[in-house]
């Protein structure tokens, strides 16, 4: 777990979503080559049945998507790229802190 970030570094939680298009009706297999990549990044990341999320540093996280575009460009003629991202400096665990104080609410009954 990462410990308290200087103000000026530039954590971002990136929500992404990389379709390969002109292939089979299944994409998975692309799909989970891309995943492996974020996974052995060693950046906070979760994967559920639309997105990636990955926390880290811009450039460290820029570079794993584009890592994982060309990826799935070697089983695809074209790829389509769907990022979100949040960037509040100062901010780290946000793929945690995010859904924990929802979760709060939710078990406060709010």
């Amino acid at each position: 777990m990462r410990t308290q970030a200087r103000h000026d570094d530039v954590e971002v939680l990136a929500a992404f979503s990389i379709t390969p298009i002109g292939t089979d009706s299944s994409v998975s297999a692309s799909v989970a080559a891309a995943v492996r990549l974020v996974r052995e990044s060693g950046l906070p990341n979760e994967t559920n049945a639309m997105f990636t999320n990955v926390e880290g540093e811009w450039d460290e996280v820029m570079e794993l998507i584009r890592s994982c575009v060309l990826e799935v460009s070697k089983s695809a003629p074209r790829v389509s790229l769907v990022i979100k991202i949040d960037h509040r400096p100062g901010t780290v665990d946000a793929l945690q802190h995010k859904v924990a104080a929802v979760e709060g609410h939710l078990a406060a009954g709010a």
